[in-house]
């Protein structure tokens, strides 16, 4: 009986959702503050419906209830409890289950803490939120229904898909969605503002901390997958330009655009067109992700579907609200006035250059991902696109951008000083000469880019700290002063060179891990000796190991640098009895920011395996940036300006107001 209550709390959930997407919206077109007063209780008595839905969803999962087909199709009796959790969302009905509960959240959100949002424009943005649930939970209830019984349950399930069996995927999903998801109330704020008219400077601060929350948790989702992939799959590397990896990463570069753009909105009511087709733009490509990973015309290890009928839904709603939105935008276009006047060298340009670049990445990354599904569909012809060609299009895109990332926050508003902004970065542009001439000296010149990389990784870094020291100005007021100004500067500055400062180290983690990595690819026997980049790796040999739902084959080494032993690794390959599918667990040694890694491959007699053993140099930076720049992203969204949303009049004001009127 309680999986039946979960479907009728999602039916019910839709038809609240038909409430919330008409009835404020009617109210704001009529002035009707009573109907307007309808969309946050809605909002947030859906959120409760589709939560008690997934609980009783995960319920399932954990007594193994096999009369439930989604349990069956993805549950085993034998597996550890964090995979029966993670198992709700490892699947494509209980993923799509989880993409509407932070949808229908978001929503909540705005509705419980949105009080300082004009009623008119919260109403409607609750509105065209209630559209977009609508949508996707009478996709679930129509073609992806994650309670379907069966008449006769077996005794056992078939497992959860081996490499989804990790605590990486447990994570990475619902930091993903969140971010993912996110995006759509940007999406709901734009169309608000398009149907009433309202877009200014207040607009944007309104939907900079949405934008900023969407962002850090895509930040954290997408770095988690990337480690994920790296540790799980065994092939050592950290970034594959799968498309489904491109399809989450395009909504972050387009993201990254607007979270800059509505700055210049915020700042100077300019860019006003282009903010709102950013914010059309972020959520259309987490949407077209969203087509990709479930339509079945993908074949990656992150596709969930292969239902043609759940592609054709999906690509309807795609259609739907991109079209949607993009004819409401041409149609209320020439309402959007002219903003304020900027010199091209100045804090806005450079904004906006950082947009041309972003958007030109994110159109790369498009063309790359999707030009070989429509050549296939249009011509028959199959082909594929791979690292050289992303290689080739978007690093030279970044390259100009990191180049003027710390020029930005050191420029005036609306007319600066390029002369001016140079000489506040000398400081960061020797130590980043410093650094390429150091790399030369240490790495020799056979890879000469990479050098050059590492030095723009640090330009940006010290960029990052030269903005800081700048606004505050220590050589010119003194220690003492100095620090009050840091201790004062406002928390989006803070953010800003915090995540400036992320950027750099993740760029430094790539261009060394990529540039300078060693590989050795090896058939050892036990006792067999392997040197790399100054380790000793011993293979000790090998024993067979029984987990909860898996057989393994587990390889011991033994690491030593100079004769003395400083780690043993286990390294192992995994058979998992439900399913018969084989994974890579590979081993790991991290040393400071760099990591020896060990995966084996197939046994050859004799206790033999063929093993590949990387020396990754600086990698874990690449994760550890993510990390703070999503932390950044917090600092920012944490400013007292963003929380308070737009300015009140003062109460000095409002008495004059009064005061005339009588």
């Amino acid at each position: 009986m309680i999986v039946e209550l979960g479907h009728f709390t999602l039916v019910l959930a839709f038809v609240l959702t038909l409430v919330q997407s008409t009835v404020p919206l009617w109210g704001a077109l009529s002035r009707d503050d009573r109907l307007m007063a309808v969309a946050p209780p809605v909002s947030v008595m859906t959120f409760l419906l589709v939560l008690v839905a997934f609980l009783v969803l995960t319920v399932a999962y954990i007594s193994s209830d096999f009369s439930v087909l989604n349990v069956i199709e993805n549950s085993h009796s034998a597996k550890p409890l964090i995979y029966k959790i993670s198992g709700v969302w490892g699947n494509h009905e209980g993923s799509m289950l989880l993409w509407v509960l932070i949808l229908v959240f978001f929503a909540a959100l705005v509705g419980l803490f949105g009080g300082n949002l004009p009623t008119d424009l919260r109403a409607v943005t609750l509105a065209v939120q209630g559209w977009v649930s609508a949508g996707f939970i009478l996709f679930l209830l129509a073609t992806s229904n994650p309670f379907t019984r069966v008449t006769n349950p077996p005794l056992e399930g078939a497992d959860l898909n081996p490499i989804l069996q990790d605590i990486g995927l447990a994570i990475h999903p619902p930091l993903l969605y969140i971010g993912y998801v996110g995006f759509s109330i940007t999406f709901s704020f734009a169309i608000a503002a398009l149907i009433l008219g309202r877009l200014d400077a207040a607009w944007a601060r309104w939907v900079r901390p949405w934008t900023l929350l969407a962002w850090c948790f895509l930040t954290l989702g997408i770095a988690m997958g990337s480690y994920w992939a790296y540790y799980e799959l065994g092939w050592g590397g950290w970034w594959f330009w799968d498309p489904v990896e491109n399809a989450s990463f395009m909504p972050w570069l387009a993201g990254t655009a607007l979270l800059h753009s509505a700055i210049v909105m915020e700042k100077r009511e300019a860019l006003k067109v282009w903010t709102v087709l950013l914010a059309i733009f972020t959520f259309s490509l987490s949407l077209l992700g969203t087509f990709l990973v479930r339509s079945g015309v993908l074949t990656s290890v992150h596709a969930f579907a292969t239902d043609p009928a759940r592609g054709v839904f999906i690509l309807g709603l795609l259609c739907f609200f991109i079209g949607g939105s993009l004819s409401l935008f041409a149609w209320r276009a020439s309402m959007l006035k002219q903003g304020g006047l900027f010199a091209p060298i100045s804090r806005e340009g450079g904004l906006v250059l950082n947009n041309l670049f972003l958007t030109a990445a994110c159109a790369a990354v498009f063309v790359g991902t999707l030009y070989p599904l429509v050549l296939d569909a249009v011509a028959g012809e199959k082909i594929s696109v791979g690292a050289p060609f992303f290689n080739l299009t978007f690093g030279p895109l970044m390259v100009p951008l990191l180049i003027a990332v710390p020029f930005g926050p050191v420029l005036s508003w609306k007319r600066g000083d390029l002369l001016a902004a140079t000489q506040r970065l000398y400081a960061a542009l020797a130590l980043a000469l410093a650094m390429v001439l150091f790399t030369f000296w240490l790495w020799g010149m056979e890879k000469i880019l990479a050098p050059l990389g590492v030095g723009l990784a640090v330009w940006v870094m010290a960029g990052a700290v030269a903005e800081i020291v700048t606004r505050v100005k220590f050589l010119s007021v003194g220690p003492k002063r100095g620090f009050d100004r840091l201790v004062g500067l406002p928390r989006s500055a803070w953010g800003t060179a915090v995540a400036h400062f992320g950027l750099g180290v993740t760029v430094l983690g790539i261009v060394t891990a990529s540039a300078f990595q060693e590989e050795r690819i090896e058939t050892m026997r036990p006792g067999d000796t392997v040197n790399l980049s100054g380790y000793e790796v011993t293979f000790d040999g090998a024993a067979p190991r029984r987990g909860p739902n898996y057989t393994e084959e587990v390889g011991h080494f033994t690491i030593r640098t100079g004769g003395v032993v400083i780690s043993e690794l286990d390294p192992s390959k995994r058979v998992y009895t439900a399913r018969q599918m084989p994974t890579t667990e590979a081993g790991i040694y991290t040393t400071g920011f760099s990591q020896l890694y060990l995966s084996m491959g197939e046994s050859r007699g004799d206790g033999a395996v063929d093993v590949r053993i990387y020396f990754k140099p600086l990698i874990t930076l690449i994760w550890i940036g993510c990390v703070v720049m999503a932390f950044g992203g917090a600092l920012s969204m944490a400013d007292r300006r963003l929380r308070i949303g737009a300015p009140k009049p003062a109460a000095r004001r409002k008495a004059a107001v009064a005061a005339a009127a009588e």
